[in-house]
């Protein structure tokens, strides 16, 4: 296997070791100021008054009560992408955001990126190269890039707006904010950021992501859309899943990814399972910043405070919280191949036995990750339903994900990393089967593209990636040329962030029905670019471990669940064993 390792895709240059007078301030920064001291354009205006701002210089602009609705309120420190940004602290009508020109904004603390809450103008993405200062003196660059307001892709903004103001009236035309992560040189203390030159570019708030050091993820599921949902009103949700490593403290992670109007959390606790939705003991009850509960505005993220908490490896945990208001569709992964529970009206998360939980669930709503304090890190696992396990045993936890977290726990010889399954049942490489916004019936989920931010380089402590996809896109009639070229990014991307990155072969499908020999030609095509490329640090030939090698187009029955495009249990535990643990 090829063992080809990559650095991070930034420049870096230390000027103070090559020439003392050459840093910073020498190549004609201004002082660096606080980013709201260098507003310069007003982009939200109230719907009585939209003449008070202009966003794109048509005159058009954010609706402030639009914004409010969403969470969005003045001021208010949102998580998005895992950084904490800050919503301007302005009325409408006044500066709340400033047009990229080259501008230095002070900004200080560690960590492994830089987020920037931004919106493109001018009918077109608006994208530009800055630089960071570091204390030390060294200089590294980035790449800064806005979708447009208007019509970026809804798969991949932070929060959609339904209008958008202008002085003759409001339209019902969707407005689009975005967080754009770029990576940072590990270890160094930023102390100044230059915007780039870019016409169009604003940017409304920046801050320093923390790597997320001290902590492992130990469970992940990816949101494959957002769907209707009960209705729950004082319902509460007792989610069951499964660790992959454990640690003496524990932290949850809710999203509320697609949504348009926040989602309240009135409580929530973790607990060990017994059986069912009963625990081993009394749940313990998690805090949000103190608080017994919290909201989680459109499109943004809440992660608990860390909890002393036990959290043992390779078992099954019990998240429940309750939502006291009416939630009628949610952010969820649809195929969670393990059944959790509804209760009877009620705050019952704190409750042990399972007397409230009257009803099943199949799916994981708004919860997205579970995180151990220690541990090296995690790998993560992005795929389709192969990965997401849909044809494996129901509440066995034999994805194949899982019996690869499994091996690493019995070994000594690599780190034992967490594992997270970022499978998507009808994931795509390259096109989306979710549109990204609205309530939707489809769970396919945005593109492995689409999604490589959120599901994996904005995980936390990732380390190496395994990206398993490409069979959906092929039998959609995708060409073996635009997968290769989805993969060639993101394994470009991956490396940008200091990520291992790994790649799967495509299983053969032959029998299933939309798997022609046209579509074998295209699989075999793309295999063939995998195994002789070196755009990633290594392949797992997962073709060879589970073909028929007197009919390589076919899986091999042993392997086959009968329909002949997933694996069983028995094949998805040969693709986890196939693996060379040292690639990771």
């Amino acid at each position: 296997m090829r063992r080809h390792v990559r650095g991070f895709a930034i420049v870096i240059v230390v000027y103070a070791a090559l020439a003392p007078a050459f840093s910073a301030r020498a190549v004609g920064a201004a002082q660096p100021l606080p980013l709201e001291r260098l507003f310069d354009n007003r982009a939200v205006s109230d719907d009585s008054a939209p003449a008070a701002a202009d966003l794109d210089g048509s005159g058009a602009s954010l609706s402030a009560r639009d914004l409010a609705a969403a969470g969005w309120s003045p001021g208010r420190t949102l998580t998005v992408r895992g950084a904490g940004l800050t919503w301007p602290d302005r009325r409408p009508g006044e500066p709340d955001n400033v047009r990229a020109d080259g501008q230095w904004v002070r900004l200080g603390g560690r960590g492994d990126a830089l987020a920037f809450l931004v919106a493109g103008t001018g009918d077109a993405e608006a994208s530009g190269t800055g630089s960071v200062s570091y204390t030390d003196g060294a200089l590294s660059s980035y790449r800064l890039t806005a979708p447009d307001w208007r019509t970026g892709p809804l798969a991949t903004r932070a929060v959609a707006l339904p209008h958008i103001n202008t002085p003759t009236g409001q339209l019902a035309r969707q407005a689009r904010l975005y967080v754009v992560t770029v990576p940072l040189a590990r270890g160094r203390e930023v102390s100044s950021v230059r915007l780039p030159r870019a016409a169009g570019l604003h940017v409304f708030a920046v801050s320093v992501r923390s790597s997320g050091q001290g902590w492992s993820g130990s469970w992940a599921a990816a949101s494959s859309g957002y769907a209707a949902v009960g209705p729950w009103s004082d319902r509460t949700l007792r989610l069951v899943v499964h660790t992959s490593v454990g640690g003496p403290r524990v932290r949850l992670r809710f999203e509320n990814t697609f949504a348009a109007a926040p989602v309240r959390i009135g409580s929530a606790t973790v607990a060990v399972e017994a059986a069912g939705a009963a625990a081993r003991e009394v749940p313990v009850p998690v805090s949000f910043g103190g608080a017994a509960g919290t909201e989680v505005p459109a499109g943004a993220e809440v992660f608990s405070d860390p909890l002393s908490f036990a959290v043992p490896a390779d078992t099954n945990l019990l998240v429940s919280f309750h939502l006291p208001d009416t939630v009628t569709a949610a952010p969820l992964h649809r195929v969670a191949v393990q059944r959790s529970y509804v209760s009877v009206p009620g705050d019952h998360a704190a409750e042990s036995t399972a007397a409230s939980y009257e009803r099943t669930l199949t799916s994981w709503p708004l919860l997205s990750g579970v995180d151990v304090s220690g541990g090296p890190g995690s790998v993560v696992v992005l795929g389709d339903s192969i990965t997401d396990g849909t044809t494996s045993t129901r509440d066995a936890n034999r994805r194949w994900p899982n019996v690869l977290a499994g091996r690493l726990l019995e070994q000594d010889a690599v780190p034992r990393y967490g594992v997270l399954n970022e499978g998507i049942s009808g994931n795509r490489v390259v096109t989306d089967s979710y549109p990204g916004d609205g309530v939707s019936t489809s769970s396919g989920g945005v593109s492995a593209l689409h999604r490589l931010d959120r599901d994996v380089l904005d995980q936390t402590s990732p380390r190496t990636l395994i990206v398993f996809e490409g069979v959906n896109d092929l039998r959609a009639r995708s060409t073996a040329r635009e997968v290769v070229a989805g993969l060639r990014e993101i394994a470009e991307r991956g490396h940008a962030r200091g990520l291992r990155m790994l790649v799967a072969t495509i299983l053969p499908c032959e029998g299933e029905v939309a798997c022609t020999a046209a579509v074998d030609a295209e699989r075999t095509a793309v295999n063939g670019w995998i195994r002789g490329s070196d755009e990633f640090d290594g392949v797992l030939d997962f073709d060879g471990v589970l073909r028929d090698p007197a009919h390589p187009a076919r899986m091999l029955p042993v392997y086959d669940c009968g329909d002949h495009l997933h694996p069983g249990d028995a094949g998805l535990a040969a693709l986890a064993r196939s693996v060379d643990l040292t690639l990771l």
